[in-house]
C-alpha cells in the first residue's frame, strides 16, 4: 500500500469513527428499525462500538480487529439476551452497517481515485471483519441460549420431583410425565435427601401421572425403593393403573416385595390404619 492509499485509509477511518454517532442514529431513523425508543437507546453504544470496529478494520491489523470483535460479540449477545431480541435482528444490525460503511468506502475510493487493486484489498479486509462479526455473534448467542436452556432444564427436573410432607412421618412424591435416566437420578437423590432431612418413615411414590412403565422405568423405581429401604424408609407405590399392572407383570418386573395401591388416597388411608 503506497503512501497515498495509506493516507486515504487513515482519513477514511477517522471520518467514519468521528461520525459514528450520526451513523448509529441512521439505523434508528431507518425503515428497518424494529425497536422501541427505550430498546434503541440501549443499543446505541453497541452500534457505535460496531461502527468503530468496522472503521478501524480498514486500517488496523486484522488479528487486532478480531480481538476487538470477540469482546464486542460477547457484550452484544448479553445485551440482546437481556432485551429479549432474537439473533436475526442482531445480524440485521451487522448487515445494515456493512451496507452503510461499504457504501462510504466505495464513494470515497471513487472520489480519491483509489486503484482497483487497493480498493479490492480494503474491501476484502472489511468483508472479512463483517463475516467474523456475524460468526461471533451467532456463536456467542447460541452458547448463551444453550446455557440458559440447560439451567432451565435443571430447574425443571428439580421441580418435577417434589417431596411433600403430609404428616410428621409420611411424605409423597407425585410423579408426572415420562421418567428418563436423568430424572430417575434426581428422584433417587431427592428421595434420599428429603427423607433424611424431614425424618420420614414412609414415602409414597405416586405414579398416577406417569404414562408409561417399561423395563427401564421399573428398574429405576426398584432401585429407589431398595435405597430407601436401606435407610429404614418404607416405600409405597400408588397410582398403579390396571394397564400399568398388566405391563409390569408381563415384563416379569413385579418380583419385588413392594406395597402398591391403585390410588394415593387409598394408600395413605391404609398405611394410617396400620
Amino acid at each position: 500500500m503506497n503512501l497515498t492509499t495509506k493516507s486515504f485509509v487513515d482519513g477514511l477511518c477517522n471520518n467514519i469513527t468521528s461520525d459514528k454517532a450520526n451513523l448509529a442514529k441512521q439505523r434508528f431513523n431507518s425503515d428497518l428499525n424494529h425497536y422501541s425508543n427505550e430498546v434503541d437507546m440501549k443499543l446505541k453504544a453497541w452500534r457505535e462500538n460496531l461502527i468503530d470496529i468496522f472503521a478501524k478494520s480498514i486500517s488496523d491489523d486484522l488479528e487486532q480487529t478480531y480481538a476487538h470483535l470477540t469482546s464486542w460479540g460477547n457484550d452484544g449477545v448479553n445485551l440482546l439476551v437481556e432485551l429479549n431480541l432474537p439473533l436475526d435482528l442482531g445480524i440485521e444490525e451487522v448487515r445494515y452497517y456493512r451496507n452503510t460503511i461499504g457504501e462510504i468506502i466505495k464513494n470515497e475510493a471513487i472520489h480519491h481515485e483509489i486503484s482497483i487493486a487497493d480498493f479490492y484489498h480494503i474491501l476484502s479486509n472489511f468483508d472479512s471483519i463483517v463475516d467474523r462479526a456475524v460468526h461471533l455473534l451467532s456463536l456467542s448467542y447460541s452458547k448463551s441460549y444453550l446455557s440458559r436452556i440447560q439451567a432451565a432444564e435443571i430447574t425443571a427436573i428439580e421441580l418435577s420431583v417434589p417431596v411433600i410432607q403430609v404428616t410428621q412421618e409420611m411424605g409423597i412424591i407425585p410423579l408426572v410425565g415420562d421418567i428418563d435416566t436423568r430424572r430417575s437420578l434426581e428422584l433417587m437423590e431427592k428421595a434420599l435427601s428429603s427423607v433424611s432431612k424431614l425424618g420420614l418413615s414412609h414415602i409414597f411414590i405416586d405414579l398416577s401421572g406417569v404414562p408409561i412403565i417399561d423395563t427401564m422405568v421399573a428398574n429405576h423405581l426398584f432401585r429407589v425403593v431398595d435405597a430407601l429401604k436401606l435407610v429404614g424408609v418404607e416405600t409405597i407405590l400408588s397410582g398403579i393403573r390396571p394397564e400399568i399392572a398388566q405391563t409390569m407383570v408381563q415384563l416379569g418386573l413385579f418380583k419385588h416385595n413392594i406395597i402398591t395401591y391403585s390410588s394415593l388416597h387409598k394408600a395413605i388411608k391404609a398405611i394410617q390404619a396400620i
